[in-house]
């Protein structure tokens, strides 16, 4: 992580730093003074815990980071942390159970800040038939399971590309994260082989989005992803978690989907 045990000031020059950002850039951007924000960084002056949210929201630190970083300025935490299993965050999983039921019979599935799967609705269960058991055994890693030779990534057939496209992503969220574990995992899946007979892929293309292209034993599936978040969470836990939705890219796939789920009638879940 970018915030270890230290002074306040050095976390934030290594955010900022992280960021790509120099005193004067972000300095205009929380509206100080250059020389203030020298002050803070240096130790010279004490930041208010004010100021430093006002900073962490300027650099888009993570609100388990912005926690870390009012600790080592001696303040409390702010941002509280709950198991999805506390009451206090049932709407929110009513919402995301809503979700993915409701986007069904395609795919969609809520992962946390790791890519761990949370829950999944129905129509995931068919794409994963053939998959290796033990990547499926708690914790489910989603980005494991998409590229181990044992999981989607034979009957993938636009690999490469897909392949390119996950990692970039991932490569993304640790610059943007620092979180170290993300890191690993994106070490371990650049290290993975192709599995024996799938298809390389160049990692171009010329669509406006990437799909994932599927080959199941009930035919070829081509689907587009969407990434949905909660816009203004205040506790940690929903902060990190997000929905994964998939869409068919193609009529083919929007019928051979609702062939595999049918629509569920009414009754059969709760309204």
């Amino acid at each position: 992580m970018l915030s270890p045990a230290g002074p306040p000031g050095g976390i934030l020059r290594a955010w900022r730093r992280h960021r790509h950002l120099s005193q004067l850039d972000l300095a205009l951007e929380a509206e100080i003074s250059q020389r203030h924000l020298s002050c803070l960084e240096s130790g010279r002056a004490r930041p208010s815990r004010a100021m430093l949210l006002h900073l962490a929201e300027r650099l888009g630190i993570p609100l388990r980071e912005r926690n870390a970083l009012l600790l080592a300025a001696g303040y409390a935490p702010v941002f509280v942390e709950r198991s999805l299993d506390d009451p206090a965050l049932a709407p929110a999983r009513r919402a995301v159970a809503r979700i993915l039921d409701g986007h069904a019979p395609y795919p969609a599935l809520a992962v946390d800040r790791h890519w761990t799967l949370i829950a999944a609705n129905a129509a995931v269960s068919p794409l994963l038939d053939g998959v290796d058991p033990a990547l499926l055994a708690p914790p489910v890693n989603v980005l494991r399971l998409s590229l181990h030779p044992g999981g989607l990534a034979p009957r993938i057939l636009n690999l490469g590309e897909w392949r390119a496209h996950l990692l970039d992503r991932l490569r993304r969220q640790v610059a943007a994260s620092g979180d170290p574990v993300l890191a690993r995992l994106a070490d371990e899946l650049a290290d993975y082989s192709a599995p024996p007979g799938a298809p390389s892929g160049d990692g171009s293309g010329d669509g406006v989005a990437v799909p994932l292209v599927l080959a199941l034993p009930a035919g070829r599936l081509s689907l587009l992803s969407t990434t949905t978040v909660f816009g203004t969470p205040v506790d940690i836990t929903l902060s990190e978690l997000a929905v994964e939705a998939f869409f068919p890219a193609d009529p083919g796939t929007a019928a051979l989907l609702h062939r595999l789920l049918p629509p569920l009638l009414p009754g059969d879940t709760d309204s």
